[in-house]
């Protein structure tokens, strides 16, 4: 039981900081017109999250990046998309009056992004490895397993609630006007993000 309340909470405060992420999946369930239709980027979001939680626990993940070349590509990958997402996101509009609906980003794109701020953010990558994987270590067996379990439940429920939170503010934002500012503020974290990334590759 130690092992699952270490996993709970380390990973709580993990996914708590505003990140690309998190930032998209809130942005989705603000813009989405129902929670259901944000259901894309919210199981997307919490795969990836899973994946990377089970490979950082086996040590697979810390094989792959001891590849330099492959870091690399990673990096600029992640740069490269960031710097369209944020201008993707920049550039979405919002209904004027209560009677239009936000544009709503189609079910393949929510997948394709969630999967990029996901797979193709190394400081993210990184967090989970190193934070996570490390702190398995000290497991074994079930309590292992406890451990990881723990994590990949925080994320699934992060998600749900983070894109529920950005419903309740859409459905109360009828003019939009707290939705552009959201889009354009997340914008400026995704280009942050991006700008982190180039001075940690350079």
């Amino acid at each position: 039981m130690d092992a699952f309340i270490h996993g709970f909470l380390l990973a709580f405060g993990l996914i708590l900081p505003l990140g690309v992420q998190n930032v998209f999946v809130f942005n989705q369930g603000a813009n989405q017109p129902t929670l259901f239709k944000a259901a894309p980027v919210i199981i997307t979001a919490a795969i990836c999250d899973t994946m990377l939680i089970a490979m950082a626990v086996l040590g697979v993940s810390v094989l792959v990046l001891k590849l330099n070349w492959l870091n690399t590509v990673l990096y600029g990958l992640g740069i490269i998309f960031l710097i369209y997402m944020g201008w993707a996101t920049w550039r979405s509009t919002v209904g004027s009056n209560a009677e239009e609906q936000p544009e709503a980003m189609p079910p393949k794109k929510q997948i394709l992004f969630a999967a990029s701020v996901s797979l193709l953010n190394p400081h993210a990558i990184l967090d989970t490895v190193g934070v996570i994987g490390t702190s398995s270590l000290h497991y074994s067996g079930n309590d292992k397993w406890l451990f990881a379990l723990a994590a990949i439940l925080v994320s699934w429920f992060w998600f749900i609630g983070l894109a529920l939170a950005g419903r309740l503010l859409g459905k109360k934002d009828g003019e939009g006007k707290w939705l552009k500012g959201l889009n354009k503020i997340s914008a400026l974290i995704i280009w942050g993000t991006a700008v982190y990334l180039v001075h940690s590759l350079i």
